[in-house]
């Protein structure tokens, strides 16, 4: 039975993926609002939505393993599995103005997490992320909003319209991507649960079930979004639902959580903690380090690469555990 409801699971993700992204990016184009914000926002705070349910109703069960492992895991998997897929099935052209910030906020907020985790390497106390350190995060999260809006609001809008574009029903759009949003969630949840289902079965600890199972299958939306979006040729929304959702899981999904319930952190985790940060240095070099000064093809080499590094890094952990 887990695996029937497995796939159809899968068939409301990518359905729902569909619909929410062709309803947030003509929102877009109608009311002037450069596609990477509502990569950045909208499609990433939806497709989010999995990783939120997820680790709240595990930090209220006290199942923090689950909790941090899914954050750390869902980044993980964003950074080189979501980009590097979609830039195996379409290359990604990156516009390197609009998403520098973006890169550079990512990596910022990872490397405050981990201080805030791991400060007992400095100040010799147990590693956990407190509930002060969990209001650190949720301010930072308001301050990136705030951001974020500002930067929507000071933008150009586009007054060359097609006769299409200048004809589209708002509420529809608003209609459809709430339609898909909800298909996103529901098919992630029942992922989700039947992957874990079993994941357990197969005598799998609650550690690695969150780092692996439930990590990848909540991060489903931001692989089946991202390369939907890519194939309709929205890349900016791609680019942007990576960061986006990357930046929130930390500061929204992370924060919340120990607001709720204090996590403490296995010492073990450190690595995780050290290879996301270089997966983000790694990734910020092949977009920001090469001949073109304003844009960079994520290519499909690229893309294989990325997806390799995740293979190995499931491989260990696997063995690790």
């Amino acid at each position: 039975m887990n695996y029937i409801i497995l796939i159809l699971g899968f068939i409301l993700l990518i359905k729902g993926a569909d619909i929410f992204v062709d309803g947030a990016s003509s929102i877009a184009k109608k009311i002037g609002i450069p596609s990477v914000i509502v990569g950045l926002t909208i499609v990433s705070i939806g497709t989010s939505s999995p990783e939120l349910a997820v680790s709240v109703i595990s930090s209220v069960q006290g199942n923090n393993g689950i909790a941090l492992g899914n954050v750390l895991g869902s980044n993980i998997f964003n950074s080189l599995v979501v980009l590097g897929g979609t830039a195996l099935v379409m290359p990604i052209i990156i516009k390197k103005a609009t998403v520098k910030r973006d890169f550079f906020v990512n990596l910022l907020v990872t490397l405050v997490l981990f201080f805030l985790t791991f400060d007992s390497l400095f100040f010799s106390k147990e590693n956990v992320i407190s509930r002060l350190d969990g209001l650190i995060l949720v301010i930072l999260c308001f301050i990136y909003m705030f951001l974020l809006i500002k930067s929507a609001k000071n933008s150009n809008i586009d007054e060359n319209l097609t006769e299409k574009e200048k004809n589209i029903s708002i509420p529809l759009k608003i209609l459809m991507s709430i339609l898909g949003i909800l298909g996103i969630v529901i098919g992630g949840k029942l992922v989700v649960d039947s992957a874990t289902n079993i994941a357990y079965s197969l005598g799998m600890s609650e550690k690695l079930v969150g780092l692996t199972i439930v990590a990848a299958g909540t991060s489903l939306p931001e692989l089946v979004t991202s390369i939907v979006a890519a194939l309709k040729g929205e890349t900016d929304i791609a680019i942007g639902n990576v960061l986006g959702s990357n930046i929130f899981n930390i500061l929204l999904i992370l924060g919340l959580s120990s607001l709720i319930s204090p996590i403490p952190v296995s010492k073990t985790l450190i690595f995780d903690f050290v290879f996301l940060i270089v997966v983000c240095i790694f990734i910020g070099a092949l977009v920001f380090f090469n001949k073109n000064k304003k844009v960079k093809k994520l290519s499909k080499v690229e893309g294989l690469v990325l997806v390799g590094l995740y293979i190995g890094y499931m491989v260990y952990i696997i063995i690790r555990n």
